[in-house]
């Protein structure tokens, strides 16, 4: 399955790029595409934490199946004030 991949921020740094698709098995969760991306660009497992994800704009948790899902986003933490 194909999927669109969108990073924010500072993983888009990292990765040199702001969106990409990726190919994985079906039945493959946000933590294997997650490893896929690093895989691809190194340097987003230098940034020393898991970013959130959101499936088809919607906040998800790791383990979630991708299938079906066309669009994940990976975000960095945030912080303001």
């Amino acid at each position: 399955m194909k999927v669109d991949v969108l990073l924010f921020a500072s993983l888009a740094d990292r990765a040199g790029t702001a969106s990409e698709t990726v190919e994985l098995p079906p039945g493959a969760d946000v933590a294997a595409l997650w490893e896929a991306l690093v895989a691809r660009h190194p340097a987003l497992d230098a940034a020393g934490y898991r970013p959130m994800a959101a499936c088809d704009r919607e906040y998800a948790e790791w383990d979630r199946r991708l299938d079906g899902v066309r669009e994940v986003a990976f975000l960095p933490p945030v912080s303001g004030g």
